[in-house]
């Protein structure tokens, strides 16, 4: 990994790559890139798997002219990084993976993301926004920063219904990454919002235990969705791994 090497920043459900707009600011002096992935962003919907996400960003560094880059995955994001890394490792110089985890869905998280995707195509996203907002972000955000939970609920309730259906269908049925974790050769910088909820910290701590170069990094105050709750902090640990 060189100075120059650019950042591509993979982002959380249900979101879309707007929601790195502080990170690619404040890396004005490094090339970037923030896509959406398919059926978020105005994307049309494409494959229901964390492999046609991880195809799909394979191709906009494509075209973009980028052949190996540091990946940036937060939550979902985390996961279509662990995908893109297993099928080309030489497009990756190394990972941050934030307010994510390595393991599959037991079970019960199976059974309610089907459920979640059914209800969705049914009724659209509003009520996802009213169940999931809680939950993303961290006690400190909801009652210090309610500016940033109106953001969230709006970023949510925009996106697109068959988007949000078949990403839960791709988070539902994606591998498991901990077997691999030994074979990640890159730098890691895993980061963990300390409130969060979804992912705890001690996801984050297995994966930075788990590779071959790996850090932790924890924000105070943060939930799972870190890099927009407290974005300062965000980006100094990011820029900690790019020096």
């Amino acid at each position: 990994m060189t100075h120059d090497t650019p950042v591509v920043f993979l982002h959380a459900y249900p979101l879309d790559g707007s929601m790195w707009a502080s990170q690619v600011d404040s890396l004005a002096d490094r090339r970037t890139l923030a896509p959406d992935f398919p059926g978020f962003g105005g994307r049309p919907p494409g494959e229901a798997s964390m492999e046609g996400f991880a195809a799909a960003i394979l191709g906009d560094m494509d075209a973009a002219g980028i052949d190996r880059a540091v990946l940036v995955g937060l939550s979902m994001g985390g996961y279509v990084a662990f995908r893109l890394h297993a099928v080309r490792p030489d497009r990756v110089a190394a990972l941050v993976l934030a307010d994510t985890r390595s393991g599959a869905d037991d079970d019960s998280a199976r059974k309610r993301r089907t459920e979640q995707a059914q209800r969705v195509r049914r009724e659209g996203v509003g009520w996802l926004a009213d169940a999931m907002v809680p939950a993303l972000l961290g006690a400190s955000t909801r009652v210090d920063r309610p500016e940033v939970v109106a953001d969230v609920r709006r970023r949510m309730e925009r996106a697109d219904r068959e988007g949000v259906a078949r990403a839960l269908l791709a988070l539902r049925d994606r591998p498991d990454s901990t077997p691999s974790l030994a074979s990640i050769e890159v730098p890691v910088l895993a980061i963990a919002g300390e409130e969060d909820e979804i992912t705890p910290v001690a996801e984050a701590r297995s994966i930075a235990e788990g590779v071959s170069h790996g850090r932790l990094v924890v924000i105070p105050g943060a939930g799972h969705l870190s890099n927009l709750e407290d974005p300062t902090a965000f980006n100094e640990a990011l820029r900690s791994l790019l020096a």
